[in-house]
């Protein structure tokens, strides 16, 4: 039986890698003349067995796109390799076909003035990023318009702040306050709605399941826009029919945004006359209402052509109307989508110049004052929560906010200390035990990141205490820079009080304090640093320990390999080894021995000073010799569980 070392010794391989291979081969010389292609290009760019043989091969390359190609080419040649050079090519349908090339060059080894070119097809990758840069382009139009959703939230807490300026009675301070921290709910569910834009364009947006009472809410959005109302003389009303006025369950936020919006488009396009806000019940069954809301205006109308397009992203009825009244007509778009993922339906009626009414349906389930949710008023079952004697360090430099959290922390009895920014918040820690620290992240003199970074770099068992974020931005990029940087969990701002009871009782179920074993060896030898295995394990010293008895063992076979290609003189054998090793380098830290690393590769890849790269290659040794001895420490120390 033929076995494996005679098929290579015999070479019979060629025929498998280079003419039966999916990729193609050319052979070319210095200047561009084809001397050799195996047959994959007769199935990728349609030419027979030979045919491109003899010819130029820049003869082929796209016109407008040939003299960067010569560049890339000519580096070719004087490298001892190449890689990711992208071209189109010319197929025998008179077709350009996107193609990428690899190359050896055969001058290194054989002093022959040629190059192989390992070349694959990236026509579907290019096709993949063309989409994606279409798909990421319409995103930023999307998060470059929506700034109108922002809006009108903001427009009503101002109005109603200019109210509270002007000394009212104290009802009317109280129903201003109300409008104030409903535009305030409402800002942060469009916020909410802006972060969370890839759930909603895949209708994967999460439904809250709550009681709510449908006339507070009602009187709620008049008040909102009462302002913006009567600044307009515009008459603003609302009719809930007595048998639509009750306790429903469904998702109260998503209701409020979906009139939210329909009613600040009712202002905007409406100059005289009024706006109604209707509710009645359409069908109803034992425990399942459907309901019908209606907003009907007295404003511009739309024209009739532009009835089938007005629900979609970034349409309006005319270029005139963008200059004249602003936004981008995103709104009705979420309308429609908010509508439909509540299994509900909207229509829209309208006559240019006389108005317009928008109707839409949705299905609730009936409920009662136990099903709703309220804010920390006196009889909230938050009230008789206590945290007494939790100790927090409190990190805000925001007057409201501070007061706000802080206000919230007394009623459950925490233990509450103040820092105005990062460095007081370092300061206070060096000499103070605190149970959880809250950090706002973005501060002046110090923000939270660094705060974090200068916390975690100190002495244990105080560089332990969890840390949670304050952050007012809460996308994934920037939840991870806040577990990169040492930090233990994340909380959005604005948060509720139950938001922040529950993170604060997650972490209280937690709080025996876990010193740090491996502060002592680390002290004695900074070259190490284990920052980011003690992130991405959450400080697991079981799996701290098994990685770093996975590289005790791993080192050794890396020196040897490295040594091993040095004494051989096999360049192309050490960069590969060197380039293996990094992550292990990123991995344990080893941050300088890693950049000696990617220098090397370079100089091997350019071809340049042996000496050098010999002196480099031993100096990564070295560190490795260096870092073996002091993770053997540190393994001696902590020995695995068993």
């Amino acid at each position: 039986m033929k076995t494996l070392k005679t098929y290579v010794k015999r070479g019979e391989f060629f025929k498998a890698v280079v003419e039966d291979g999916s990729d193609i081969i050319f052979i070319v010389d210095y200047s561009g003349e084809i001397l050799y292609h195996n047959p994959s290009v007769q199935e990728t760019l349609g030419y027979g067995a030979n045919k491109l043989v003899g010819k130029n091969f820049f003869d082929f390359i796209l016109p407008s796109s040939l003299p960067d190609f010569r560049k890339a080419y000519q580096q070719s040649t004087k490298r001892k390799f190449n890689e990711s050079v992208e071209f189109q090519f010319l197929c025998k349908d008179k077709s350009y076909k996107y193609l990428e090339f690899n190359s050896i060059n055969l001058f290194q080894k054989e002093k022959i003035k040629g190059l192989i070119l390992d070349c694959r097809d990236i026509a579907q990758r290019k096709k993949d990023a063309q989409e994606l840069l279409r798909a990421q382009k319409a995103k930023e139009l999307f998060l470059a318009n929506i700034s109108h959703e922002i809006r009108t939230p903001i427009n009503g807490i101002a109005g109603m702040a200019s109210l509270l300026s002007q000394n009212p009675g104290a009802n009317e301070q109280a129903s201003y306050l109300h409008a104030i921290q409903s535009a305030a709910d409402n800002l942060k569910v469009i916020i909410n709605d802006i972060l969370d834009l890839a759930s909603i364009e895949s209708g994967k947006l999460k439904l809250e399941q709550i009681g709510f009472n449908l006339n507070d809410l009602l009187k709620s959005l008049l008040n909102t826009f009462s302002f913006q109302a009567s600044e307009k003389q515009i008459t603003l009303r609302y009719q809930l029919e007595e048998e639509a006025n009750k306790i429903y369950i469904g998702d109260p936020v998503r209701l409020n945004q979906i009139l939210l919006n329909l009613i600040s488009n009712a202002i905007k396009f409406t100059q005289h006359g009024s706006i109604l806000i209707s509710c009645d019940v359409k069908k109803k069954e034992t425990k399942k209402y459907v309901l019908v809301f209606e907003v009907t205006d007295t404003g511009i109308g739309i024209p009739k052509d532009k009835l089938r397009t007005i629900f979609e992203s970034f349409s309006q009825a005319d270029a005139s109307v963008t200059r004249k009244y602003g936004g981008t007509g995103l709104g009705l778009t979420i309308v429609k989508q908010l509508v439909e993922l509540q299994n509900g339906s909207i229509t829209v009626k309208s006559e240019e110049r006389v108005g317009s009414s928008f109707s839409f349906t949705i299905p609730y389930e009936l409920g009662s004052r136990d099903n709703i949710k309220g804010h920390l008023i006196k009889d909230s079952p938050l009230h008789k929560k206590t945290l007494k004697g939790l100790s927090i360090l409190l990190v805000e430099d925001n007057d409201i906010n501070r007061l706000y959290a802080s206000s919230i922390l007394k009623i459950w009895d925490c233990k509450i200390d103040i820092a105005e920014n990062g460095y007081v918040a370092v300061e206070k820690i060096k000499n103070e035990d605190y149970d959880i620290v809250l950090m706002d992240i973005q501060m002046p003199l110090m923000d939270g990141f660094e705060a974090t970074k200068a916390i975690r770099a100190g002495l244990p068992p105080r560089n332990q205490v969890p840390i949670i974020a304050l952050t007012a931005n809460a996308t994934r990029k920037d939840v991870e820079q806040c577990l990169a940087s040492g930090m233990n969990d994340c909380l959005s701002k604005p948060f509720t009080p139950e938001d922040l009871y529950n993170k604060l009782v997650m972490f209280k179920s937690g709080l025996k304090k876990i010193s740090d074993p491996f502060a002592e060896v680390m002290r004695q030898k900074g070259n190490i640093d284990l920052a980011y295995l003690k992130n991405v394990s959450n400080n697991n010293q079981e799996f701290i320990n098994d990685m770093l008895t996975a590289f005790l063992e791993s080192i050794p076979k890396s020196i040897e390999e490295i040594a091993t290609n040095i004494d051989n003189k096999d360049w192309l054998g050490l960069t590969r080894a060197v380039h293996k090793l990094k992550p292990s380098l990123t991995l344990i830290g080893l941050h300088t021995t890693r950049e000696k690393a990617a220098g090397l590769e370079e100089l091997t890849e350019q071809g340049k000073e042996t000496d050098l790269v010999i002196s480099i290659a031993n100096e990564i040794c070295e560190d490795l010799h260096e870092a073996l001895l002091t993770l053997q420490k540190l393994v001696m120390k902590n020995p695995r569980s068993t």
